[in-house]
This record gives structure tokens, sequence and C-alpha cells, in this order.
């Protein structure tokens, strides 16, 4: 099934949506509410508009786009188009500019027996170019406008509201089967055997996978304790927000997807007994973790086998889906290693092909996606660009020590921490994780920039 009209009806009217959005409504929830509404509701690919030397125009790209060209013609004079610390800029320039040379260095032809896959020119690279500068765009506008703890809050309060709104839905596709994209936008985003689990279903609603959704209820659930433990510090009704939460995580336990599930478990005590100094050095800690694990799997140091087994004795369906995708990943490294530093480019180049054009390799973690297409250099920009404020946190605390007692900013912490953890097993990386690592980085860097404009009016 292909989408249907009203789909791509959908993808047109957005900027239109986007543009009333950021007339009635101040700036950063404008943005929050463009960026988020758009990812849960508008439909997935294969929907979208493919034009020469731009990314595809899709869900997540005309969103960005919409916002970022709305944002410049209103305030583009007050707009910061890079971060303040240079390790930050470094990392944004590689991210952006780093594709040039991967396809500068892969403009030979890749063959696999009979089936030919086409080398890489400049206008390949700067292709991938747009396209990254396009997922770059909640990034630096989350770091424009949505960078005071009171914006950290609107997040979190749009992620429990989104949470308990998309519920519905859920619910619904839990019961009936995931059918609502098919019924709306007339036709089914994934493979409808994987959406069927323990004898039910999982829902997927409008987004790639059910493990998306579960993800994002996950996120919800987050945002649903760290709001009730803000509140409450601060004597304010908080119980709905604790209801909220427990309510979302029976959602989740419907969702069939033991990782966010297991995440839930994990978070649930740490956010609602915990200081918030200990919640961020239990980010920094996931987010390390997260960072090295490419050169632990390299090195052979992950007990992959101990992994497995414990699997075992919980699920077997999920110890097989687990032993499937570690062993993919072994193969997909070994490739990814005969072009470590810029990677093997586009059209499918980084996977193993049969000699009829039959993909053999499944990459489901971000982080070999990434390494295999652009190298180490690629995921260094990429994982260090959401790495970088928490780990900021972590160097400048003592400075600043202000920044260890913020609730709301530990709990994006660990939202932003867990999805990396996450980009390991699946490529949960969407436009929420870089408006929320975007808002992380503003926040760190408004003491810099405060003490810099302190410094600048004394000595003039």
């Amino acid at each position: 099934m292909t989408p249907n009209g009203f789909a791509y009806l959908v993808l047109i009217a957005w900027p239109f949506i986007s543009l009333a959005l950021f007339r009635t409504q101040p700036v950063g929830r404008a943005l929050i509410a463009s960026i988020l509404i758009a990812y849960l509701f508008l439909p997935p690919g294969p929907t979208g508009f493919d034009l020469p030397l731009i990314p595809d125009l899709d869900k997540e790209t005309i969103p960005s786009l919409t916002a970022f060209a709305i944002c410049f013609f209103m305030y583009g004079r007050k707009m910061r188009f890079l971060p303040g610390p240079t390790p930050a800029k470094i990392l944004v320039a590689l991210f952006v500019f780093s594709p040039i040379a991967t396809a500068m260095t892969n403009g030979e032809g890749v063959t696999f027996g009979n089936f030919y896959i086409q080398g890489l020119g400049i206008k390949d690279g700067l292709s991938m170019v747009a396209s990254k500068m396009a997922a770059l765009m909640p990034f630096i506008l989350a770091m424009n406008f949505l960078n005071r703890e009171t914006d950290q809050r609107d997040i979190l309060i749009a992620l429990v509201i989104a949470g308990l709104a998309y519920s519905l839905p859920m619910l619904l596709e839990v019961r009936l089967s995931p059918q609502l994209n098919t019924w709306i936008y007339g036709f089914f985003q994934h493979s409808f055997g994987q959406m069927m689990r323990e004898g039910g279903f999982r829902p997927i609603v409008f987004l790639y996978h059910g493990l998306w959704v579960a993800f994002f209820c996950f996120t919800s659930i987050v945002a649903a304790l760290t709001l009730y433990r803000s509140e409450k510090r601060h004597n304010k009704p908080a119980l709905k927000y604790l209801i909220a939460g427990l309510y979302l995580f029976v959602v989740l336990v419907l969702c069939k997807s033991l990782g966010s599930l297991l995440y839930a478990i994990f978070l649930t005590p740490l956010l609602l007994f915990f200081s918030p100094r200990t919640q961020f050095r239990v980010a920094t800690l996931i987010t390390i973790v997260a960072l090295l694990y490419p050169v632990l799997k390299g090195n052979q140091i992950i007990p992959e086998r101990a992994l497995i087994e414990q699997a075992y004795e919980i699920n077997p369906s999920r110890a097989a889906s687990l032993n499937f995708r570690l062993i993919h990943e072994a193969i997909l490294l070994e490739r990814a290693s005969m072009k470590p530093i810029l990677g093997w480019g586009s059209f499918g180049r980084p996977l193993i092909h049969s000699s009829d054009g039959q993909i053999l390799t499944i990459p489901d973690g971000r982080w070999v996606i990434t390494i295999g297409a652009l190298g180490w250099v690629g995921y260094v920009a990429e994982f260090g660009l959401l790495a970088f404020p928490i780990l900021l946190i972590l160097f400048k605390g003592r400075q600043y020590p202000t920044l260890y007692r913020s609730s709301l900013t530990s709990g994006l912490s660990l939202i932003v921490a867990v999805n990396m953890f996450d980009m390991l097993p699946n490529a949960t990386l969407t436009p929420l994780t870089w408006l929320m690592a975007g808002s992380l980085l503003g926040y760190m860097q408004a003491p810099f920039v405060r003490q810099r404009q302190t410094i600048a009016a004394q000595t003039a």
C-alpha cells in the first residue's frame, strides 16, 4: 500500500499550522508544539517529497525547516547559529560538513557478485550536508529559545500532555490491532508481524515502529515523575503528575517493549527518591557507557553471551532477537572497519548484499548505522553533540553549583542520556532528541554568556 492523498495534503498543510502556532503562542511553546505534534501525528515514511540536492521533505524535515524559517524571519538578529563552547562548534562543523569528505573518499563503486552500487560524488556529499543541517535545526532552535529552566518545564509538561493524549490511540491499537495509520493515511509503515507480541498487539500509531511508541511513552513517564518531584519541592500541587506517571506506566506495560519498560523501572525510584545531583551522575554514567559502547564492542569487551543467557531466562524470543542484533552488529562493524574514519556513505554501501541485491544485514542500532555511513568522525560528531550538554554539567557543576539543584534539568538529562543508550539497540534518534539536547546546551551556556556580558560591561 502507498500513502493516500490525505497523507500528502497533511504534509503540505503543516507549514501553515506551524505558522499559526508561532503567531498565537510564545516562541518557546510554539517551537515545542510544532516539533512534538508533527513527530507524533504526521504520516511517517515513505510519505514525503523527494527533491534533488535537498533532504526528503517528510514528517521530520518539514516541521524543522518550517520552524527554522519562521524563527529566522522573526528573530534572526537575536539567534546564535553555533554553540558557544569551542568543542561544540567543532562537533557541529564535523556533523554538518564531514559528509563531503565521506563522498570524496567513496568515488568508487561497490560490487557484490553481479550487484553494483554506484560511487559517490560532490552532489551526494552536498545532499548529505543538507540532510544534516535539517536534522540539526531543532537543536539550534532549542539552544536559542528553550534555554531557561521555565522552558525545560514547558518541554516536560508538553511531553506529559502529549503522552496522555497519545495513550488513547495507543490503547485503541492494543485492543483492535495497529490500524490507525492504514485507516487515516492509507498504508502500514512497517512489518505487521513485528507489532504482534505475547498473544496481542503493540501500538505503532503514526510512528516508525512499536519500539518508538514505547520509548515515547517512557519519556512521558520520566517527564511526569520529574514534574511531580519538582512541584512537590516547591510546595505546588503535584499529585496530578504522579497519577499521570502511574497511568502511563500501565500503558507502557501494554506496549510490550521490554527495553523501555526496564528503563522506566530503573529510573522511577531514581526520580522519586534521589537528589538531582545523583540523577546527574547517573545520566553522566549512562552517557559515557553509550559513547564507549562501539569501542567496547570492537574490542570484544561486551559480555554478549552472558547478556543473551540472562535474556533467555526472561523470554526466549527476546533472547533470540538480541542474539540476532548482536550478530548483525558484528558483521556491520567489520565492514565499517574497512573505511573506519569517514565511512561508506549512502545508497546502502555500508551493508552486505547478495549477488542479486538482497540486503543480508539488518542495522538496528543508530550507532552502527552512523559508523557504517560516516565513520568514526560522523559517530563522534553525532553522539558527541548529544552528550556534550550532559558532560558539560559534569565539568562546570562545581563552578556553578546551582546546576545540580534543578530536578527539571536532571530529569531532561536522564531522558537524553537514556535515549543515547537506546540508540545502541535501536535507531530512536528523533527531532525530539535534538530538541531536548539543544535545550540542555542552551541552558548550560546561559551562565557563561551572562558572565562574559558582565565582564564586558565592567571593562567597557
